[in-house]
């Protein structure tokens, strides 16, 4: 008998979104890290590891056992049960999630509306597959915007139209606009995602007035809003404004939430609060987590419970505050912050063409530059010159970023950033922009051209 024929497929017979730029552009970010390792990387927005410790990840584990048995009071069989058995799919670290909220955010939420899941993608792919109900549905999103975002939309078919951010972190005449243009050509808009604090990928953070405000256009115009909020404990310095689920009295929003930055990023857990109101078909009441947590059984079934009990057993360690578990962490993104704020400045801050804004806080720095920043440019940076960043186009799902480029500061230490900058002037000088100092030099770690 002859051997059959291999089963290849070719992408035209696959869904559509595996050619789209948004996640053409996760993989060669991913990639080109991995192909330049001696590269000093200003690109990915990773924690830092300094802080990474094995034996806390046991500790904490052993303290939510210790929690289930004495607070909650279960035999060591359901301990274990818990552990390492299948788990409720809303997650068991629930009523520790609303804790932390309460504690660190001003958020009240009931328990029942927050559903754990594998990481923050998974919040955003639920909510999404939830409100994605007809071919005209639509999602809003300030622009640029998160890759990660977009992405999940792509595979939903959820066509995003972007929002102007403007200096305020959101153009809110725009987005009325926006709303308004959508419906006028039969679309249904749903939602506008938002990230106030410290936004990935532009730094910016909305003041509390353009809070209050954008509660107010949402609740007139009838969509929610979709707030993620990795960054918001790491400012820098002198507070920030309450988030928009604190101040949320119409439940308009659906709050993202992650503990990759604020616990460990291993774990891949995060979670959504959605406690807007949902009627079934004969009237019964019950929360839109219900309706996430139906999804996520078809997903992923449940979050991993050893994951939660990890990220528990901090929460419980540090009396439910992450903002207090956090302090040398932040310490360093200040730190890092500042210092690629003076670093720009001194090297560029008489380059003509060459700007950059000031963020509060966050892992995020927007550069923009007088020439053309692609991926083509970021491999010869990698090559050439032993740097990474990351091109802003990539955040933008049409026209816009092409002489932008984002640098996270999270992740080096000041050596590192003095070197990486030292590196980027040197790109910068063959592009034509005199630097202060540094310019044509590049001290070790960059391969040959």
């Amino acid at each position: 008998m002859p051997d059959a024929e291999p089963a290849d497929l070719v992408t035209a017979d696959l869904h559509g979104s595996l050619e789209d730029p948004a996640l053409v552009s996760m993989n060669f970010l991913n990639e080109i890290t991995g192909r330049y390792p001696d590269a000093l990387s200003f690109a990915p927005g990773r924690p830092t590891e300094r802080f990474f410790d094995l034996e806390s990840v046991q500790r904490r584990l052993r303290i939510f056992g210790e929690h289930l048995a004495g607070e909650l009071g279960y035999t060591p069989e359901e301990v274990g049960r818990t552990l390492c058995q299948y788990g409720r799919t809303k997650g068991v670290i629930h009523r520790l999630v609303t804790r932390s909220l309460a504690r660190d955010e001003g958020i009240e939420a009931d328990p029942e509306s927050v559903v754990v899941t594998v990481g923050c993608q998974e919040a955003m792919f639920l909510v999404l597959r939830a409100l994605r109900a007809e071919a005209g549905d639509v999602l809003l999103a300030v622009s640029p915007t998160y890759v990660g975002l977009t992405g999940a939309a792509r595979l939903l078919d959820m066509p995003v139209l972007p929002v102007a951010g403007g200096a305020a972190g959101i153009d809110l005449d725009d987005l009325v606009a926006g709303i308004r243009a959508a419906r006028q050509r039969g679309q249904r808009p749903r939602a506008c995602y938002v990230m106030p604090d410290f936004a990935n990928p532009s730094g910016l953070s909305m003041d509390l007035a353009t809070r209050r405000a954008l509660l107010g256009v949402a609740a007139r115009e009838g969509v929610l809003l979709l707030e993620d909020n990795p960054y918001g404990l790491f400012h820098a310095g002198g507070g920030r404004p309450p988030t928009l689920k604190a101040l949320d009295t119409g439940r308009r929003v659906v709050y993202l939430g992650s503990f990759a930055k604020t616990v460990l990023p291993g774990a891949r857990v995060g979670y959504v609060v959605a406690d807007q109101r949902v009627r079934d078909a004969r009237g019964a009441p019950g929360l839109f987590a219900d309706q996430l947590s139906k999804i996520k059984s078809m997903v992923t079934v449940n979050t991993s419970p050893l994951a939660q009990a990890v990220v528990g057993g901090a929460l419980l360690e540090h009396h439910y505050s992450l903002d207090r578990a956090n302090s040398r962490e932040r310490e360093v993104y200040r730190r890092n912050l500042r210092q690629v704020l003076a670093g720009l400045e001194a090297r560029f801050g008489a380059a003509r063409g060459v700007s950059w804004n000031v963020p509060a806080g966050g892992f995020f720095v927007c550069v923009t530059v007088p020439f053309e920043v692609d991926d083509e440019l970021l491999e010869l940076s990698a090559r050439r010159y032993g740097v990474l960043w990351t091109p802003m186009c990539h955040f933008y799902g049409g026209p816009g970023g092409t002489h932008e480029l984002r640098l996270s500061v999270s992740a080096l230490t000041p050596e590192e950033v003095e070197d990486g900058l030292d590196r980027l002037a040197a790109l910068f000088a063959d592009r034509g922009c005199a630097s202060a100092r540094g310019a044509g030099h590049v001290r070790g770690g960059g391969s040959a051209p």
